[in-house]
């Protein structure tokens, strides 16, 4: 899944980022609620966690913006407060959850997954399919033609990146900022190395090839051959 983490305290932010990331979850940050607006509207995130107490604007006008303006991405508000009125002043707001300061990592997780499981339900975005190739976001779940195909979490997303993305040329630029949270470097051949590995698991056992080089460009999924 993709998250959106806008928290202005740094500390709080890299532990949440950290965390999520060896969950398998793409992980963007926000530092404040002008930057976390941008995000929000720019990309469809599974899921965005928002403190409350933020430079420029808060998080309960951040929420309120959000739904205004009709994005409906499950939002979890991590916040110090935690008296009735500011808990029901926040999912007045459109929040769909509160989680108060300190919390357990555990429950937060428990949370996130509760709230991505409910969207699932409703058949937002929680399936991802190509041809034969499937992909379940909730469940983290590969599969082609039926059949499971065990990938790591860095592969996992790199191939959820390509879902999202169907038909579409990607840099490895792209992919080393989405994907791997790095800048680009002409050295490193992370990347392809890890291109080469997802198709060699999509195509075992001779199925045709979905990612296609795109020579001097980078990456597409789509049909045809490379």
């Amino acid at each position: 899944m993709r998250i959106l983490i806008v928290e202005d305290d740094r500390k709080t932010a890299r532990f949440l980022k950290q965390g999520l990331e060896e969950e398998g979850h793409a992980v963007d940050l926000a530092g404040d609620g002008d930057e976390g607006s941008y995000l929000g509207h720019l990309h469809p995130y599974d899921l965005i966690l928002l403190d409350i107490q933020l430079p420029r604007r808060n998080g309960l006008q951040l929420s309120a913006e959000l739904r205004r303006e009709g994005v409906e991405t499950p939002i979890l508000i991590l916040t110090g407060r935690d008296s009735t009125p500011d808990i029901v002043r926040g999912l007045n707001t459109g929040a769909d959850d509160y989680l108060t300061k300190p919390f357990d990592f555990d429950e937060l997780l428990a949370r996130v997954n509760a709230l991505t499981r409910r969207r699932g339900a409703g058949g937002a975005t929680g399936l991802l399919r190509f041809e034969d190739l499937e992909l379940d976001r909730l469940k983290r779940q590969v599969r082609r033609g039926g059949r499971p195909i065990d990938l790591s979490p860095r592969e996992f997303r790199l191939l959820e990146h390509f879902l999202l993305h169907p038909d579409e040329v990607v840099t490895r630029v792209q992919l080393l900022e989405k994907v791997w949270d790095m800048s680009f470097d002409p050295e490193t051949n992370v990347v392809d190395a890890h291109v080469s590995n997802l198709r060699r698991k999509l195509e075992d056992q001779g199925a045709p090839r979905l990612i296609q080089t795109v020579r001097g460009a980078g990456y597409a999924l789509r049909t045809g051959t490379s």
